[in-house]
């Protein structure tokens, strides 16, 4: 299983399993991997596991977020990479590495009554879209097609995203963030963080779907940031 190893100084620290599709590090003693110092943020980063793959998304910290001396906002990681946030360092362990940063999509941002944000939005999306390469367009395993967004409100209302990535990041950071990651099993959404006490939840057919990952079903209707969007899985 792949791990993260704590250390400063060259002194370990403490090794964290990555054994949970989210995980946050930060300052605040509720972070998965707390780390009490200074340079480091309340909500520092997070780290995403999809199957074998994990990436680093810095939070907005103040210092940043480092792999292997390069200041990053998202990161596919790779076995031996090192994440240095403040004066610690995390170094991930895990062989059966397979992503790159391709596979990490950029953040579409959805400002609830904002229309040029929906529009950059459907941009994103598109451009998104437009420069998959075949080989990473075709159907997840087993021959599943590739399901879609269909936004229904907005000016936008009926552009339909076709969700090509292994992970699509949906939302505005600060706001309402959260995550579409397609699997053998099919699609999952999965809260990542949100305004005020960061417990409000992306709604699925009128109910907040809470902390774990949820499968998307075929005509699910989703709400976040104030845009409803309709899952179509064929």
């Amino acid at each position: 299983m792949a791990k993260l190893v704590l250390s400063m100084n060259g002194v370990i620290q403490g090794e964290y399993e990555l054994n949970q599709e989210r995980l946050t590090i930060g300052r605040k003693p509720d972070n998965d991997i707390p780390i009490d110092n200074l340079a480091v943020s309340g909500k520092h980063a997070l780290i995403i596991t999809i199957l074998d793959d994990s990436f680093l998304e810095d939070l907005g910290s103040t210092n940043g977020s480092y792999v292997n001396g390069k200041l990053v906002k998202k990161h596919a990681l790779k076995d031996g990479d090192v994440v240095a946030i403040g004066k610690h360092e995390l170094k991930y362990i895990n062989e059966h590495a397979t992503a790159d940063d391709d596979d990490f999509e950029k953040t579409m941002i959805i400002k609830p009554g904002s229309a040029s944000a929906a529009v950059a939005a459907a941009q994103a999306a598109e451009k998104a879209v437009e420069s998959t390469a075949p080989a990473e367009a075709a159907p997840a395993g087993g021959g599943m097609p590739l399901a879609r967004l269909t936004v229904l409100n907005g000016p936008i209302a009926g552009k339909e995203l076709e969700l090509t990535k292994a992970l699509i990041t949906l939302g505005k950071p600060g706001t309402q963030v959260a995550v579409i990651s397609r699997r053998p099993q099919g699609y999952f959404l999965t809260h990542i963080e949100s305004d005020g006490d960061g417990k409000r939840y992306p709604v699925v057919n009128g109910e907040p779907i809470g902390a774990k990952a949820y499968q998307l079903k075929d005509s699910d209707l989703l709400e976040l940031a104030g845009i409803k969007m309709e899952f179509s899985a064929t």
